[in-house]
């Protein structure tokens, strides 16, 4: 039995890759090829070691990060998009749709399949969420291209990434779904917030109900040079939506939060039957490493909310969801993540459930 223990999903890019990227001023260039091999396979056999029941790839080619990766350096995007700003004081900026039609020019299951040629054990797939992604489309509607057919592309590329990532054997596949405590921010009356559970819903019906239980959303407050975006925003005003959300899995950030126990009885008061919810217990922005007993800790705290067999563990956040990010290393990522492993399963012991 025990209780099941996932990363989110991106590791910080050895730095030689992140070097050459830099002075090529491309992440295509067809020399970085064999850099990018050697990343993964180098970051799976790293994830494999620390004991993770399941892995990822590292998001090691989501060159330039986790939010636009399916449409970075396509002619009809812009750079001047959506502005998000950290709390660090630095700015991140989406692309912009300047013309249709709307169209991803890599998926997730491309990764996925290559990751799959080196793991021996189950594999993970995170993906962007048609929510994030409504961003891309600007204020003023494009000529020839109206918004609701922006979004039925939209739709179409999102449920076809997932679908191949489950056919080609993904373990699960993570919405990445962060933009939801930051349109609380954006919005405070939580209509954006609403737009984007409905929008992600709709995805969510074009699965079966089966397909639906390999598949979960990931919401935090963002992570970025040990910075985040909106971990001013009360968990009260996302939670209740968030888990309206139809998929199984829930991956939220926890280890962060400064008064763990009231968001504990938030998601006890949300939670429904048959979803389960895998809380943080790693912080990838604190620099200090976790130890297992400080995650068997936080683990069993969560169980006095959340019933076992709806109980999961996870980090706050992927450790690089920014690419060019250095401010937390690879070796301090896998010695966090060992730690969860090692700490979820000291409180699986302690609760009769290993």
């Amino acid at each position: 039995m025990g209780i099941p223990t996932e990363a989110i999903g991106s590791i910080p890019r050895p730095p030689e890759l992140i070097e050459a990227v830099a002075r090529r001023g491309s992440t295509d260039a067809p020399e970085l090829e064999p850099l990018y091999q050697a990343a993964v396979k180098e970051t799976i056999e790293r994830f494999e070691a620390t004991g993770s029941p399941v892995i990822t790839d590292g998001e090691q080619r989501k060159y330039h990060n986790f939010w636009d990766y399916s449409v970075h350096g396509l002619p009809n995007m812009a750079a001047d998009g959506f502005r998000i700003p950290f709390a660090a004081g630095h700015t991140r900026r989406m692309p912009r749709l300047v013309r249709g039609p709307f169209r991803y020019r890599i998926h997730g299951d491309q990764f996925l399949a290559e990751a799959l040629r080196h793991a021996t054990r189950p594999v993970k797939q995170a993906v962007i969420s048609p929510s994030a992604l409504s961003l891309l489309y600007p204020a003023e509607e494009l000529p020839g291209y109206p918004r609701e057919q922006f979004v039925e592309d939209l739709l179409a590329e999102h449920v076809g990434e997932v679908r191949r990532c489950l056919e080609k054997g993904a373990h699960a596949v993570q919405v990445d779904f962060t933009e939801a405590r930051l349109a609380v921010k954006i919005d405070p009356t939580g209509s954006l917030l609403t737009s984007f559970v409905d929008l992600n819903n709709i995805a969510f019906s074009r699965f079966t109900a089966d397909e639906r239980r390999r598949l979960g959303v990931h919401t935090c407050p963002g992570g970025d040079r040990d910075s985040t975006h909106s971990a001013d925003v009360d968990y009260a005003d996302l939670l209740p939506s968030l888990l309206q959300l139809n998929v199984t899995n829930f991956y939220v950030a926890l280890a962060g939060e400064r008064d763990r126990r009231r968001v504990l009885s938030l998601v006890r008061d949300h939670l429904r039957p048959g979803q389960r919810v895998f809380v943080g217990v790693i912080a990838p922005i604190d620099p200090r490493i976790e130890t297992p007993e400080e995650v068997r800790d936080r683990t069993l705290e969560a169980a006095e909310f959340i019933p076992l067999e709806q109980l999961g563990t996870t980090d706050d956040c992927g450790f690089s969801p920014f690419s060019d990010d250095t401010s937390t290393s690879r070796d301090v990522a896998f010695a966090k993540i060992a730690a969860r492993v090692r700490g979820t399963a000291l409180a699986a012991s302690a609760l009769g459930v290993a």
